[in-house]
């Protein structure tokens, strides 16, 4: 439990939509209508993945229900990368769309987006931490975490492996950030053994191919 609920927070972060910044009033026709024509479906993987829509309610809090962000060393690194995403979010109806794909070895949830992120930020914000620890107090020991960028992955994408270090044991979780024109998408994958799901994954390969296979998407409309 503690091992899966610190790697949650420390990477918190990007499965927020990050809707500490405008506002988006009215109904989804654009670009919320744009969105969904781009946003990958059930009908996109193969029957044995499994595939979950998930809607924000509007109104919330950000993160609403969930844990709150750890202190860190340097401070600001265990919410560094939601905090640029947060900057220049918006947020309402049509703003984002977001869904979960899951394989017995993976979790992968994937964000669409009306807006741009701030990619030269996140990349910054990435370099900065790159090396840091999670604290659950201030007098606590430190948990060692490492941001490390992933290689092998299309122009424009940064993708990212976050690894924690609990008593001498990783554990890993992997992020893509990734502007296509006037949208933009994120998304963040954990493992998750279930044997109950027929399709197996391998990350971070199953993870980069939802990734190039969304972009793919988006480009197509």
């Amino acid at each position: 439990m503690l091992r899966g609920g610190v790697v949650a927070v420390a990477t918190v972060a990007v499965l927020v939509l990050a809707g500490c910044g405008t506002t988006v009033d009215g109904t989804p026709t654009w670009p919320g209508a744009t969105l969904e024509k781009v946003t990958l479906t059930s009908a996109d993987f193969p029957p044995d993945v499994q595939f979950d829509r998930i809607t924000d309610h509007p109104g919330e809090p950000d993160g609403a229900g969930g844990p709150g962000s750890m202190l860190s060393r340097p401070e600001g690194c265990a919410n560094a990368l939601t905090n640029v995403i947060a900057k220049s979010a918006e947020r309402g109806p049509g703003s984002a769309t977001k869904y979960a794909v899951s394989y017995d070895g993976a979790r992968i949830v994937m964000n669409v987006l009306s807006w741009p992120l701030d990619l030269a930020q996140l990349e910054a914000a990435a370099k900065r931490c790159a090396s840091f620890e999670a604290l659950f107090d201030p007098n606590a020991e430190g948990i060692p975490i490492t941001t490390t960028r992933l290689a092998g992955v299309d122009d424009g994408v940064l993708a990212y492996q976050q690894t924690m270090q609990l008593e001498g044991s990783p554990s890993s979780v992997y992020m893509a950030f990734q502007n296509i024109g006037s949208l933009a998408m994120f998304g963040i994958a954990f493992p998750a053994a279930d044997p109950r799901i027929e399709a197996k994954a391998s990350l971070p390969q199953t993870f980069l191919d939802v990734v190039a296979k969304q972009a793919a998407k988006i480009r197509s409309f």
